[in-house]
């Protein structure tokens, strides 16, 4: 007897209606919850059928039917090839997206700093507000599980909980498909301290294990993607040609300092406070976060392509720079880039560019 396309889905059914209620699992209710558009008689001669072939058992006479540990079994299975498929078919599509990203972002900043004769920077977009994809519990031991969770972007975080009692795996199937369903699609500021007692009461005596999933998931949203920003600059050379920083020991602390992500990352992070409406941040002189600048002036702005992911664009020059002149190739270059690619993916650069990268 083979299981079918009609037997899985009665099967999934009861399988979700018993760990949501507890209770054993009737054919009427069943054919409340499924779009199959059967009649009771019918379910319950498919429900005699996963019987038989021992996924779901009768725990008493005239009682409803609950999952065997073949059916959760099954279940988890078909949970993680999902999972894993879902999670390897967007991979393929961030690396096709990001080489074609790459490629226009290289290009901007090429435009930017040839258009001011400053030196330009720009920060591949990332993630803000990041959500929880995916939170999956696996059994390595009865008394140890592998935390994994998964967030915007496929970022992931593997962690090792171990416990101070015995798991079974049916508890762990009930805790992943709590974990799922109340934390999934939420950023770390919408899980509150309300959402989390909630959690950790209907998670009764694993409320520790809630605990240590919440851990990982602060863990690797407040992480960011800092050890994988990506900053592009152009236009060092342009630095000799104002007097003021053209000195061989300043020219030289500034395009070290233009090598150093870790130091640009300062001025790269969307929506400061102080910037003004249009998103632009200016720092003059002793006003810039690295030392290096101090006898510069920067001005950034930040873009947007959607989906809580935002960059940041920036000019480098002198204190007389031409303000005017900068903020509106900003403004512009921000708009070009954040209407395009909240259009289309496939969006072409937004300027025209026949100069080579500095």
């Amino acid at each position: 007897m083979e299981l079918d396309s009609r037997k899985s889905t009665i099967l999934n059914a009861i399988i979700q209606t018993y760990l949501k209620t507890g209770e054993p699992v009737g054919s009427r209710t069943i054919s409340k919850y499924t779009d199959l558009n059967l009649s009771s008689a019918t379910i319950r001669n498919e429900m005699s059928d996963l019987e038989e072939m021992g996924y779901i058992i009768q725990p008493h006479t005239s009682a409803g039917r609950i999952p065997t540990d073949k059916a959760y079994r099954l279940y988890v299975d078909r949970l993680v090839s999902e999972k894993t498929n879902e999670v390897s078919a967007m991979n393929s599509l961030m690396i096709a997206k990001t080489t074609r990203l790459e490629e226009i972002l290289k290009k901007v900043v090429r435009l930017l700093a040839n258009n001011t004769n400053y030196t330009a920077m720009l920060s591949a977009p990332s993630y803000k507000g990041n959500k929880v994809k995916f939170i999956q519990l696996s059994r390595l031991s009865p008394r140890q599980l592998l935390n994994v969770v998964v967030i915007d972007g496929n970022i992931v975080k593997n962690h090792l909980i171990d416990l101070g009692e015995d798991i079974t795996e049916e508890q762990v199937l009930k805790l992943n498909l709590l974990l799922n369903t109340r934390f999934n699609g939420l950023t770390l500021s919408d899980i509150n301290l309300g959402l989390i007692s909630n959690v950790k009461e209907e998670a009764g005596m694993h409320s520790a294990i809630v605990g240590e999933v919440l851990d990982t998931i602060a863990e690797v949203i407040r992480a960011e993607t800092d050890e994988n920003m990506q900053i592009y600059t152009s236009g060092a050379n342009n630095i000799f040609k104002y007097p003021e920083l053209s000195d061989s020991e300043k020219a030289s602390r500034l395009i070290s300092t233009l090598e150093e992500k870790d130091v640009l990352a300062d001025f790269v992070k969307p929506g400061e406070e102080g910037s003004d409406s249009t998103g632009i941040q200016v720092y003059i002189g002793e006003e810039s976060p690295v030392e290096s600048m101090k006898d510069c002036s920067v001005v950034t702005a930040t873009y947007e392509m959607g989906d809580g992911m935002k960059g940041t664009i920036g000019i480098i020059g002198p204190k007389r720079m031409d303000y005017e002149k900068v903020m509106d190739n900003l403004k512009t270059v921000k708009a070009a880039l954040t209407e395009a690619f909240s259009k289309s993916p496939e969006a072409e650069a937004p300027l025209n560019d026949n100069e080579s990268e500095v």
